[in-house]
């Protein structure tokens, strides 16, 4: 995990997404519905920032979901480690 966002879904985008939840729950708890990690979505952010609290490492800043993208799967999309190479590349 990288980290938490549903700013920038609309609520037909949520809500589309909450119906599909069940077709996707591997467990849950009180508070969590647990997915398969199906769903590729574009995500923008204003920064990056190391947390001991997220277990890749980095955490976004102001990260905001800015489209679902349903022609690719899971295997298609980049892997965390991408993210860090943007700090350590000067990219950010």
């Amino acid at each position: 995990m990288l980290g938490k966002t549903f700013k920038g879904l609309i609520d037909r985008t949520l809500g589309r997404r909450t119906a599909e939840s069940p077709v996707r729950e591997t467990g849950r708890d009180a508070r969590t519905v647990l997915v398969r990690p199906e769903v590729v979505v574009v995500v923008a952010f204003d920064g990056l920032q190391g947390s001991p609290r997220c277990p890749a490492g980095p955490a976004l800043w102001f990260a905001r979901v800015v489209r679902c993208r349903p022609e690719r799967n899971a295997a298609e999309a980049e892997a965390v480690t991408s993210v860090g190479e943007l700090t350590s590349s000067g990219g950010l």
